[in-house]
Parts: structure tokens; C-alpha cells; sequence
């Protein structure tokens, strides 16, 4: 899902390159045209974000109820009912709310850029040749951050799934677990097996969320359930 995520973001990210590079980047009169064609276009994506969002954050929700009635097979029909039951339409729409921000912010933030890059050459005088050269390479970092985008809110919105139908069942939190690999954060080494209540995230390197749900995490949520299920 996150590489499905990910090729369809690069979509925009493709779009921005072409209208960036549809100008004379070596004409500074080009600048302000840029910036208004990537606002523009920005206006333009929203009923497309909501259906690619809409499919993935879809995909999830089921991924992640499959996940729970696999573990949850040892336990009562009730139980499985209650987990099949969840009503999670509010947390989908949340998700698929975020998600269609964060999409329309990939040519926004191109637009920003673009506006930063050439308000510097006028304050600071930079070379001409340096600000178009700058402004040329917009589309690859638009991609770069829509990679990040897939990766994180995939797993986020996993573990937010994760968290509604835990509480669901009376849960109070959850084992932090790593992907136990060598490119686990030491911040995020040291939360693994500790057990985390659902309304108190932690703080990791000044930033606050559950397991999945910071920028390029891969940890995840082990729910506890009470024991008398």
C-alpha cells in the first residue's frame, strides 16, 4: 500500500517538474507565474486526492481488521463480532480529511519554495544562474516529500485503525514495538516493549505520537486487551 501510496503521489510530484520547467527559469518575470500555476493547480486536486486517498486509507481499514480477526481466533464469536463492528467511520473520515491536505500541499509547498528561492535572489542578490537552478530541482524535492508522505501516513493511519478498535474493546494502551532492524531510531530502540497508554503519546526528539504514527516510523501498535476477553 505504501508503494501504491507513494506511485501515486509522484503523480503530482511529475506535474509540478513539468510546470516548473515549462517556464524560462532564467527569466525572474517567469517567478510569479509559477508560483500561481502551482496554486492553481493545487485547487484542481481535490476530488482526485479524495479518491486516491480514499482507496488507500480503504485498504488499510481492511488490512488492519483482517490483522485483528487473525489474532483474535482464539477468542469469542462476540469478540470477533465487536471487532467486525467497530464503528470507525469517523476515524476514516478524519484520515481522509488530512489526506487530501497533505496531497494539495505537494504544489503548494513547490509554489512556496519557488516564492522563497526568488524573494532571496532579490534580498540577496544571489546569481541568476543559481536561484533557476534551485527552482529546476522543485520537482525532485516534491517527490522526495511525497515518498515521506506515503511511508508515514500509511503507517499511521494503520495504527489509528489499531487504536479505535482497541479502545473499542476496552483497551488502555498498547507494547510499543520496533521493526527491529538497524535503521531504528535509538529514541525509538528505547521505547520497544514498553507498554504506552492510548491518551498519553510519547515525546521522541521533540516530537509526539504513538508507534507509526511519526514522520518515517515503522514501529507499531501491540494492542492489550483486557483479560477478561
Amino acid at each position: 500500500m505504501e508503494i501504491r501510496y507513494s506511485q501515486q503521489l509522484r503523480k503530482i510530484a511529475h506535474y509540478v517538474d513539468t510546470i516548473v520547467k515549462g517556464f524560462d527559469v532564467n527569466d525572474p518575470r517567469s517567478y510569479p507565474l509559477i508560483t500561481a500555476s502551482l496554486n492553481e493547480y493545487s485547487n484542481t486536486l481535490h476530488h482526485w486526492a479524495q479518491n486516491a486517498a480514499g482507496k488507500i486509507m480503504t485498504d488499510v481499514a481492511l488490512r488492519d481488521e483482517k490483522t485483528w480477526l487473525i489474532y483474535a481466533q482464539d477468542l469469542s464469536r462476540g469478540v470477533r463480532d465487536q471487532i467486525r463492528n467497530t464503528d470507525i467511520g469517523a476515524v476514516y473520515q478524519q484520515l481522509l480529511d488530512e489526506q487530501v491536505k497533505l496531497i494539495k500541499s505537494l504544489p503548494l509547498n513547490a509554489a512556496q519554495r519557488v516564492h522563497d528561492l526568488s524573494t532571496r535572489s532579490l534580498i540577496e542578490g544571489g546569481r541568476a544562474s543559481e536561484i533557476a537552478s534551485l527552482i529546476l530541482a522543485t520537482g525532485h524535492v516534491t517527490k522526495a516529500r511525497a515518498n515521506t508522505i506515503a511511508r508515514t501516513e500509511v503507517s499511521r493511519a494503520t495504527s489509528v485503525f489499531t487504536q479505535a478498535r482497541a479502545l473499542n474493546l476496552g483497551s488502555d494502551g498498547y507494547i510499543w514495538r520496533t521493526s527491529d532492524d538497524l535503521d531504528v531510531r535509538p529514541s525509538h530502540e528505547a521505547m520497544n516493549g514498553k507498554f504506552v497508554k492510548w491518551d498519553e503519546p510519547p515525546t521522541l526528539d521533540r516530537m509526539t505520537g504513538h508507534a507509526g504514527c511519526l514522520p518515517n516510523c515503522r514501529c507499531y501498535c501491540e494492542p492489550v486487551i483486557p483479560d477478561d476477553f
